[in-house]
């Protein structure tokens, strides 16, 4: 963890009992993914086949985007291209503008996330209100969502009643999650009955058809896209596939990897826009491009957003998602952000904030190696973090003189029980050691237990 992520967590998850219900919320997400995963006997060869699927299509993006926007063109709907951020919010404003709108309903979208759509509207004028639960809490939090599937995982009961009583007028003191959901559809039906359009994102963009396929746990999507008159779809360019049948792939994947579900309760494939309608689609780059000619980077291409890798990676369990502080949060995001430039003065030490233990990369649907990845993040990033490079130049000067290494590793051996006690004093160790627990002391050296065994074969 670097130094500043590890700062920051302690002001998200400012102690012990935080980070204990954070680590055990997501682990047992991690816990139902397993279990799913474990009643399918073809799981392996299922991941197999969705990396070999998304590498055929980002070897062949550039064909199978024009494929989607002349199949979906011929469908019914408008479809934009925007370069990168700026020019993802300048086209849905002037969509809703030149049609008056001023109130929008809008479903979970991680890419809206990373292009600072909702911030962007709100200060041009528009009413945005996020119909997703968990992206409701944290939006009536004003704050970013901490998980990519489940946004206000952060969040206590308690926390989110008081936050609806503020809000939206619900009881004092009221925390039974089932009446806070009550409460929270009440608000929102009326809000999608009002909006003038809705904005949502797309799990997979379906290249033979012009297709959208949508997947969610709530319905939110299926209004926010059917009431209002016009829909503005906002994707990443990566999120095309060839067939409806590679998509049947990923959503046997998808939900199993990210809340441990055999399939998400809405599934929805819209092709064209709705009687009366509008669809705009905008297909964004923001630097995935630049990802894609990358001969090894461009496997995180592959990311589907199931969240299975913040749920199994210790960092993120003890950290929390906003100590990232990038939209895209977990071992994805700290490969994602120095890669495609999401929003973070110290994105490149993020590669840092892992312990390469691999468990993000066994549990990917689609293959990721994410442990390589920011291995190799690591070796290209311009500098280390100023602590861990004068450790590094430290231990290189230390082991390249033998006699310099000896007496300091026995120096170590004997002052062992000392380093818990000075490590809490503070500075930089006690920081570091607050998370974790000292190793049991390692005993004598290698080469004084082959000089012991040695001695030992003398003597026989």
């Amino acid at each position: 963890m670097t130094l500043a992520l590890d700062a920051r967590a302690r002001t998200t998850l400012p102690d012990a009992a935080s980070r204990a219900r954070h680590d055990t919320a997501v682990w047992q997400l991690r816990e139902k993914r397993d279990a799913a995963v474990g009643a399918v006997p073809d799981f392996e060869a299922l991941r197999t086949r969705a990396a070999a699927i998304k590498d055929h299509a980002l070897d062949h993006l550039g064909e199978l985007l024009e494929r989607f926007e002349a199949r979906a063109r011929a469908a019914g709907a408008v479809v934009h291209w925007a370069p990168d951020a700026r020019a993802l919010c300048e086209i849905v404003t002037s969509l809703l503008r030149e049609r008056a709108v001023t109130s929008v309903v809008k479903s979970k979208s991680m890419l809206t996330e990373e292009c600072g759509l909702n911030p962007w509207l709100e200060a041009h004028g528009f009413d945005v209100v996020d119909t997703d639960l968990g992206e409701r809490i944290v939006q009536l939090g004003k704050e970013p969502p901490s998980h990519l599937i489940i946004p206000a995982i952060h969040r206590t009961r308690g926390e989110i009643g008081a936050l609806f009583h503020r809000e939206i007028g619900t009881p004092a003191g009221e925390s039974d999650p089932e009446r806070l959901m009550a409460a929270a559809r009440r608000d929102l039906r009326a809000r999608f009955l009002a909006a003038q359009a809705g904005i949502s994102g797309a799990n997979f963009a379906v290249a033979e058809s012009g297709s959208l396929v949508l997947v969610t746990n709530e319905g939110n999507a299926d209004l926010g896209t059917a009431l209002p008159p016009i829909h503005i779809a906002c994707l990443g360019i990566e999120k095309v596939i060839p067939s409806l049948d590679d998509a049947a792939v990923f959503l046997r994947l998808l939900a199993r990897s990210a809340t441990g579900q055999p399939i998400s309760a809405y599934t929805t494939v819209l092709t064209g826009p709705h009687r009366g309608g509008e669809l705009h689609i905008v297909l964004v780059d923001n630097g995935r491009s630049r990802l894609l000619a990358h001969p090894e980077r461009r496997r995180v291409l592959r990311c589907i957003r199931c969240g299975a890798c913040l749920n199994t990676c210790p960092v993120y369990r003890q950290a929390g998602g906003h100590a990232y502080r990038t939209p895209v949060v977990g071992p994805i995001g700290a490969v994602l952000a120095p890669a495609i430039g999401l929003p973070s003065e110290d994105s490149r030490t993020l590669p840092y904030a892992s312990s390469l233990c691999g468990s993000c990369t066994a549990v990917c649907p689609v293959r990721i190696d994410l442990h390589e990845q920011l291995l190799a993040w690591r070796r290209d990033a311009p500098a280390l973090p100023r602590g861990l490079a004068w450790g590094a130049r430290v231990v290189a000067a230390l082991m390249e003189r033998p006699r310099a290494w000896r007496i300091t590793t026995r120096l170590v051996r004997v002052a062992w029980p000392l380093l818990g006690v000075v490590s809490r004093w503070g500075g930089p160790a006690a920081a570091w050691r607050s998370a974790r627990e000292l190793p049991e002391h390692p005993g004598a050296s290698f080469r004084e237990r082959w000089r012991q065994r040695a001695a030992r074969q003398d003597v026989a």
